[in-house]
């Protein structure tokens, strides 16, 4: 492979990874700088959504992925104060018909593990561990990248640069690109059970969504049915940067008070004591990189998680990345311009969308009341037809850029 189709990536979560594979199978080559010493078991659980599970597959990745992923049958949307079922969403075989592609639910570990191994497994794909960029100089060549690798300065030399390295990216600065994270005043809880610790009905291949007084509790079970995973967002204004603060079952109960919320989501929250929580931010879309750099994933546009698309909208950037520079390698910048143009208005649109479910999950009084019944008149299927522009997209050049794949959920030809 030619030196000069080498690309290098910013950043070893989803965003990065998935975007090293999606280049490598387009006949480029990666390098992957991360600044942790290792891939540590980070999050809980994520949805992968069709638009998202139609890359994953189509990079060879669907059996590996269906060891550990659940795919859910529904999503039964809750009343946070009575417990009774306002309404259920179709997924399953419905949903994989309707798309063409899966809806799962993984732990993210999980997930991130079969990125990394394939990354590892692949010879136009290198990962560097406690490898942190310190600058970099664009030029007519490409360009150019100071790196710290433990007490050694290393220089690389590259296509492109890509800054996958999360909302709180470092080389985000480095860019120009200053616009702070915005302060959403909620933080979000998480937890992972062991299923023989709760009642039969929340082991179920579902994701649960109660709506309540200013929170939501969403839960659905991960790692083959093993775990389940419980995340609680609710007002608060608590900030904090990262999203590994320990927290307490006393405090998580709190905002799930007994006089607001029905008790079979209380008894969930309380079956366990090993919480986490994290603040919410966003920021608008990334005006962009410069020359043949540019960001992609939570490092451009971070959204809230009220359409569970932050981990989706990275998947579909790394497929929309490798078809441009695929298709014009010998310009990078412009390549990059256009993919920047390409994914502005969809993520934009997801960003706008996610604050606005977040209004409509945390109604309360006759306004729940109304949305409540508004769910219960339009049925499952024709709320699921609401998402069609979301779950049915395919990247450009998809046919070209992953032409190897013989069927859905199959490996490589």
């Amino acid at each position: 492979m030619a030196a000069t189709r080498h690309v290098l990536i910013a950043g070893a979560g989803i965003a990065g990874l998935t975007s090293a594979l999606a280049l490598a199978r387009a006949g480029l080559r990666a390098s992957i700088f991360e600044q942790s010493a290792r891939l540590d078991e980070a999050g809980a659980g994520i949805q992968l959504s069709p638009n998202a599970t139609r890359v994953l597959i189509a990079l060879g990745l669907g059996e590996r992925l269906q060891v550990t992923a659940v795919e859910p049958q529904a999503i039964r949307v809750m009343s946070g104060s009575s417990g009774r079922e306002i309404v259920r969403i179709p997924l399953g075989r419905y949903a994989e018909k309707r798309y063409g592609a899966p809806f799962w639910v993984i732990h993210r570990a999980d997930l991130q593990a079969v990125l990394a191994d394939a990354a590892r497994a692949n010879p136009d794909i290198t990962l560097s561990l406690a490898t942190r960029i310190e600058d970099y100089a664009t030029h007519r060549n490409g360009v150019s990248v100071l790196a710290r690798r433990g007490g050694q300065l290393v220089e690389e030399q590259a296509l492109a640069l890509i800054g996958a390295d999360g909302v709180w990216s470092s080389l985000r600065s480095k860019m120009h690109r200053r616009s702070d994270a915005v302060f959403r005043h909620r933080a979000a809880w998480r937890a992972l059970v062991p299923a023989h610790e709760v009642a039969p009905q929340w082991r179920e291949p579902l994701v649960h969504l109660w709506l309540g007084l200013d929170s939501h509790l969403v839960h659905y079970p991960v790692k083959g049915g093993a775990l389940v995973n419980i995340v609680g967002v609710v007002d608060d204004e608590w900030r904090e940067a990262g999203w590994s603060a320990s927290g307490e079952r006393d405090e998580v109960l709190r905002h799930f008070a007994r006089w607001s919320w029905a008790e079979p989501a209380r008894e969930l929250i309380a079956s366990t004591n090993r919480w986490h929580k994290w603040s919410l931010f966003d920021r608008p879309s990334s005006s962009g990189g410069s020359g043949p750099a540019t960001l992609i994933g939570d490092a451009a546009h971070p959204s809230l998680p009220f359409l569970a698309q932050g981990g989706a909208m990275a998947i579909e950037d790394a497929a929309v990345l490798a078809a441009a520079l695929a298709k014009d390698a010998d310009h990078p910048a412009k390549a990059l311009r256009g993919f920047e143009r390409e994914r502005r208005g969809r993520t934009a649109r997801i960003q706008k969308l996610s604050r606005k479910q977040a209004k409509l999950y945390g109604m309360v009084g006759p306004e729940a009341w109304v949305r409540n019944r508004v769910m219960r008149w339009m049925g499952g299927e024709k709320l699921l037809t609401r998402y069609d522009w979301l779950y049915s997209w395919k990247p450009p050049m998809f046919e070209l850029a992953y032409k190897n794949v013989v069927q859905l959920g199959g490996e490589d030809a």
